[in-house]
């Protein structure tokens, strides 16, 4: 992988990598609403990165309210691209996607990123034994052995999706806590494990704040975590996870001095696949 260190100056680079829109089925707002909030709020880069479609499926808009349908992707490469043009003078636009991880179709998913000029790719376990990481039922009668066993197969899954050489970003890796705040709880040496996987294959993690908008409230990852990544090397980048506009860069500047307090001093973000280092 090759990784570029962006010169330092007397002010810092301010993006966001994780966004979503309408296509998606469960977000508000157009690309262009989030290019426009990013612009008011001074972001100097924007990441477009929606939910990918269900390439492994027959069915073309399989769980619409989930991701868009695979004959939108072209449209939404398109979109992104025209405005990256329209918007060159007033903010950088990169072009991602959120693709979800399925071990069995991970090859498909991999090959259709590549076949489009993505920037950069976040890979994000959202499903476990068939079941949505969000959903509270599959913890339901568990005894404190199956609790630890579902937390497992969850970093199991992560672990492989870093193995994977599909993607340049892992999202939000603790979001099982979602709505199960005990997650965090569970005594496992499997986080270790998965950041010690990450760091060896050179990919990022995600400071996602969207856990405010779950039981879990915070981020994704607990700081706890964070630091737990500052020992391994993992590198980090930023994430809202908006799924509506006015969450774009929510939390950047507390995230900011978090990572220089744990002894973080520079983030990353991508451009045609490659890792650029910029300083806090």
């Amino acid at each position: 992988m090759r990784v570029v260190v962006v010169g330092r100056g007397e002010t810092y680079l301010k993006f966001d990598m994780h966004t979503h829109h309408s296509r998606c089925g469960h977000a508000v707002g157009s690309i262009k609403d989030y290019v426009e909030e990013a612009i008011n709020l001074g972001l100097q880069i924007i990441g477009i990165s929606d939910h990918s479609p269900f390439w492994g499926e027959d069915q073309d808009a399989m769980l619409p309210w989930v991701g868009m349908p695979q004959s939108e992707f072209a449209n939404y490469v398109s979109e992104v691209l025209a405005l990256r043009e329209a918007y060159r003078d007033r903010i950088e636009i990169l072009l991602g996607i959120e693709s979800g991880f399925f071990p069995q179709h991970v090859h498909v998913y991999d090959e259709m990123c590549r076949s489009y000029p993505l920037d950069y790719v976040i890979g994000s376990v959202h499903v476990v034994d068939g079941l949505e990481i969000f959903d509270r039922a599959r913890w339901n009668n568990l005894d404190l052995e199956a609790a630890k066993g579902q937390k497992e197969k969850y970093y199991g899954l992560v672990q492989q999706a870093a193995h994977s050489g599909a993607f340049d970003i892992i999202g939000h890796i603790d979001a099982m806590k979602g709505n199960y705040p005990e997650f965090s709880s569970i005594d496992t040496p499997s986080i270790d494990l998965t950041l010690q996987s990450i760091a060896e294959q050179g990919l990022a993690i995600e400071v996602n704040t969207s856990g405010k908008t779950k039981q879990c409230g915070g981020w994704y990852p607990s700081i706890d975590i964070l630091k737990k990544a500052r020992y391994y090397e993992v590198d980090v980048t930023f994430g809202s996870d908006a799924h509506e506009p006015r969450r774009i860069a929510d939390e950047w500047d507390a995230v900011r001095n978090c990572l220089i307090g744990i002894g973080y001093r520079e983030i990353v973000y991508y451009r045609e696949r490659k890792k650029y280092r910029v300083p806090l």
